[in-house]
């Protein structure tokens, strides 16, 4: 009975290890795809303060920012927790070695073991030595083993839905920001239109005001003209003793008759 657990654990360890190292590598590509992308994204933002409107401190260089730092927060977080798998991984190799032959592995002993994957064969080939005592022991530390590597699994999975959630997400940000990038460039290219339109409005404004001042000047000068041409002030200077006796020395002509009429 317990040989026939101890096959049925080990059969199942196998099958879960395959597993595990898919979803490892599936995980490793989707990671180093989102981070490809998003030191891209970096790269953009950086490129995009050269646009008009869109400087270090604007509102549309805070909402790339803050995307593409949510983005760098959440892969730190699974960075970590992949980290904290391989750790947990590595207490299982220990604690495996350490169960066949009693003693504690070095820390360069885990790593090659991980590395090469001897690890199993090391554990079957001391199995085969054991007696029926040692034996049922092996099966509960397998049955312990085969709890912790499920729990490994479940977390890759979770780790590879993650990512793929986030590249899902860093694509989506991406269109939104060119989005955004687009809705700039409109609105700094209606400013500048607008104000060549104000600059114009106000050229045609000067213009308008000088011609109404030449207008105004004309007009009082024909009324100047006009008003004079009725008073004529000239014509009072002429006349000014008209309805008056005229005094002996203004008056030539009658000073030359009474000569004529002496003689």
């Amino acid at each position: 009975m317990g040989f026939l657990k101890l096959a049925n654990a080990i059969t199942q360890l196998a099958a879960i290890k395959v597993r595990m190292e898919k979803d490892i590598d599936e995980v490793g590509k989707i990671a180093r795809n989102v981070k490809v992308k998003l030191e891209q994204m970096d790269r953009n933002n950086l490129e995009n303060r050269k646009q008009p409107g869109c400087g270090k401190g604007t509102s549309v260089d805070r909402s790339r920012m803050s995307m593409t730092m949510y983005d760098h927060h959440a892969l730190n977080s699974l960075q970590n927790l992949r980290q904290t798998i391989q750790e947990e991984y590595r207490e299982v190799v220990e604690r495996r070695i350490f169960t066949v032959t009693g003693t504690k592995p070095s820390e360069e002993v885990i790593d090659r073991l991980i590395e090469t994957g001897s690890s199993e064969q090391i554990f079957e080939r001391a199995i085969q030595g054991m007696g029926r005592g040692q034996i049922l022991a092996t099966v509960e530390e397998i049955q312990e083993r085969h709890d912790v590597v499920m729990e490994i699994e479940k977390r890759l999975l979770e780790l590879q839905q993650i990512f793929v959630d986030m590249d899902a997400l860093v694509n989506a940000q991406g269109e939104i920001l060119d989005n955004i990038e687009n809705q700039v460039q409109n609105a700094v290219n209606h400013v500048v239109t607008g104000t060549e339109a104000l600059r114009t409005a106000k050229r045609l404004q000067k213009k308008s005001r000088k011609c109404m001042m030449i207008a105004i000047i004309i007009l009082l000068i024909i009324a100047a003209i006009i008003v004079l041409s009725i008073l004529k002030p000239w014509a009072k200077k002429i006349m000014p003793f008209e309805g008056r006796p005229l005094l002996a020395d203004q008056q030539p002509h009658r000073l030359v008759q009474n000569g004529q009429q002496q003689q």
